[in-house]
């Protein structure tokens, strides 16, 4: 578990890579999410390295699209 310093720091790192995502973009933002999460566990919390990973994750996610 994180410290709630760190949650709130993950949540806006998340918040602020999708802010361009539909809302029913889901499995994107999960993906980000996830990727973002891997990276703080192993201990890259600081804003700009989470931006940079969750940059790659979004610009990386899978896609739906034929």
């Amino acid at each position: 578990m994180f410290d709630s310093e760190t949650t709130v720091r993950l949540r806006m790192v998340l918040d602020k890579v999708c802010k361009e995502l539909s809302l029913h973009e889901t499995g994107t933002r999960t993906h980000v999410a996830s990727k973002i999460l891997e990276a703080a566990s192993g201990g890259d919390t600081s804003v700009e390295v989470l931006k940079q990973v969750g940059h790659t994750a979004l610009t990386s996610a899978p896609t739906t699209w034929p």
